[in-house]
Parts: structure tokens; sequence; C-alpha cells
């Protein structure tokens, strides 16, 4: 199966220029990094979320149906891909610690949850980046 990670690529490279940018302006009293922080914030979402999707249609060959792939979680979902060596056990409890950290923003959109977010963003899209070769079915 040919997967298409055209948009997750998309979605990792503005997160990228966000970062880039929020790295150009101070934390106080600057709209400007207010403005990238929150494109940041919505990136890390965004790429998430393509994540899941595209991994559960890599993963679908080992279940069964489309079906019962569909049915797994987020973190069972990044575990199956371990187990058959499509990423390393170190980098799924990255990946676990991202999704965690993301469900912290169904109840804290705040600026500490923002800030815990920024910290994450380099090691999160050189994951982000070698998911997307996983998907393709590039050997790394």
């Amino acid at each position: 199966m040919n997967l298409d990670t055209t948009f997750l690529r998309r979605c990792i490279a503005s997160l990228e220029r966000a970062v880039e940018g929020i790295e150009r302006h101070e934390v106080d009293d600057d709209v400007m990094y207010d403005i990238y922080r929150a494109a940041c914030v919505k990136g890390f979402e965004l790429v998430l979320e393509q994540s899941d999707k595209l991994l559960r249609k890599r993963l679908a060959a080992w279940f069964a149906s489309n079906r019962q792939a569909d049915r797994h979680h987020f973190k069972n979902l990044f575990r199956h891909a371990a187990r058959h060596d499509l990423i390393a056990p170190d980098a799924v409890e990255r990946w676990l610690r991202y999704r965690d950290n993301r469900n912290y923003t169904a109840h804290d959109y705040g600026e500490d949850f923002a800030e815990a977010t920024l910290k994450l963003l380099p090691a999160f899209i050189l994951d982000a980046k070698a998911l997307a070769d996983v998907i393709e079915g590039v050997e790394g």
C-alpha cells in the first residue's frame, strides 16, 4: 500500500516555520511571539492527528480488517508499530508523551501548556519526519 504523506509533511513544514518564527521573538510583550506560539500548538496538534490517521492505515495490513485497526487507540497503535519493527521502542515512548501533552489541550489552552509544548517540538519534529518515512515505507 502506497500512502500519501503530502499533507502530513506540509503540516510538519508549517510547524518548523512556526518554531523558526517563535525563535525570532521575545516572550515579553510581543504579540508576534503569541501568534507563533499559537501556530506551534496548532501545528503540533495537526501533526499528531495526521500521524495517527496515517499510521493506522500503514498498520492495517497486520489486522484482520480496517475496522479492527480503527478500534485501537493512539497509544496502542504506536505499540503495534514497535511490535512490527516500524518504529523503535524509545520512539514509541516519546510519541506517548506527545499524546499525553496533547490530551492536556482539551483542558488547558493556557500559557503553561503552550510553553511545555514548545519544549517538545525539536524532538517531535524529528520523530514526525521519521514517522512519515515509515508510513511511506522508506527505509532509513
